[in-house]
């Protein structure tokens, strides 16, 4: 999601019936009962997915996994993140990869993968490890703690280094309650930015980073400078043509508002225009599964503020990372693969330069890859060709893992 406009600039759709109408009366029953049962609307899509209250997990031969969900707490018992589990029924083999663990970007929550999610269970079962899906701190259905920077706004790397130890530290603390001692991290938009964030302050406990952009309707292909130039050509032709309001946004943005602050603040419009954007944004999506994301969004959105107030630090107007990735990156010693759309509002340029930063530091395990007929939410617009990317590396994390730790 860009968070510079969240709700705005989406293609013409078609409209749902009565979405309007639910927006305004969903304003009413919003809270952690109403965004529960919009989150399980989507997991119910898996057919081995067991709510609370089920019985006892027992083998199933026709589903090797069982997915399930809960509350996991911190160090401090107030918190805690929301975190879906897909395990293997058996127990796993002492050569399984490590456990792939999904992060979603700015101001969304885990069900965005809901189309993922059962790709990823076949792999799981398969390669006999586990898979999770969590909220971040602050965001989804996880706690929401309030969220203060100490630092002096003039004091930008001190500002980052507090907003990014709030999503970092909750996260190993997260691993550490699961008893993980290794995972592969795939991180949507600010997910895979706070991944490589953890990675670079956790080298041992990441054997593997997918900062996943998106995907379109035909197959991934390798990314060539001609390609990252076109995208690049595209996406600049798009500012020239930003309206002016955006100054508007830029200064409420250094102010510390959020998009969603602003949602919440229109009172009976909020929900109408988070009804506008489900409505046109998920055009790829039935009736049904846009109603039910719309009802999803509706709960996360209009929850209290917290960690979405993260962005004005980390990230300047425009979306520019304040300290940005690529001059970090370096460090790392795993595979990290980059996903663009090839109508990504996102700077491929920055994938580029990574992948070839990580190769002269000697690890040349870095990729980057665009696909044709893409915008931002790949795991959504096309979820096949999402999903058999994310499958594709993962096996080759798992393969290049087993390599690394073999005697």
């Amino acid at each position: 999601m860009d968070p510079t406009t969240p709700f705005i600039s989406v293609p013409p759709a078609r409209e749902i019936p009565g979405t309007f109408m639910s927006s305004v009366k969903s304003w009413w029953s919003v809270g952690e009962k109403g965004a529960a049962a919009s989150e399980e609307r989507l997991l119910r899509k898996l057919p081995y997915f067991r709510p609370e209250g089920s019985p006892p997990v027992t083998p199933d031969f026709t589903h090797p996994v069982v997915a399930s969900r809960s509350k996991v707490e911190l160090d401090n018992p107030k918190n805690y993140l929301n975190t879906v589990s897909i395990t293997p029924t058996t127990a796993p083999s002492s050569g399984a990869p490590a456990p792939a663990v999904m992060l979603h970007g700015y101001g969304a929550g885990l069900g965005f993968f809901f189309q993922n999610l059962p790709a990823l269970g076949m792999w799981a079962g398969n390669r006999g490890t586990s898979v999770y899906a969590v909220d971040w701190l602050g965001m989804g259905r996880s706690s929401r703690p309030t969220f203060h920077i100490k630092s002096r706004r003039e004091d930008v790397d001190a500002r980052v280094a507090e907003a990014e130890s709030f999503f970092v530290d909750s996260l190993e603390q997260w691993r550490k309650k699961m008893g993980l001692e290794r995972m592969t991290l795939i991180g949507h938009s600010l997910g895979g930015y706070l991944s490589v964030a953890y990675a670079l302050r956790h080298p041992t406990r990441a054997t593997d980073q997918q900062a996943t952009g998106q995907t379109g309707e035909d197959h991934a292909e390798p990314a060539t400078s001609g390609r990252v130039n076109n995208l690049r050509q595209e996406q600049q032709s798009q500012q020239r043509q930003a309206s002016t309001s955006r100054k508007v946004l830029e200064y409420l943005w250094e102010q510390g508002w959020s998009p969603f602050q602003v949602v919440r603040s229109t009172w009976l419009w909020g929900p109408m225009l988070i009804g506008k954007y489900s409505s046109r944004r998920f055009i790829g999506l039935s009736d049904e599964d846009t109603r039910a994301m719309h009802d999803y969004i509706m709960n996360i959105t209009l929850a209290k503020g917290s960690g979405e107030y993260c962005i004005s630090h980390l990230l300047a107007p425009g979306a520019y990372a304040r300290r940005p990735i690529v001059d970090r990156i370096d460090a790392l010693k795993i595979p990290v693969t980059f996903i663009y759309g090839d109508h990504d509002w996102m700077d491929p340029e920055g994938g580029k330069e990574s992948v070839e930063r990580l190769r002269q530091a000697g690890n040349g395990l870095g990729k980057m890859y665009i696909v044709p007929h893409a915008g931002h939410h790949v795991y959504l617009d096309n979820p096949k060709a999402t999903n058999d990317l994310l499958v594709k590396e993962l096996d080759r994390a798992a393969d290049l893992t087993r390599s690394f730790y073999s005697p």
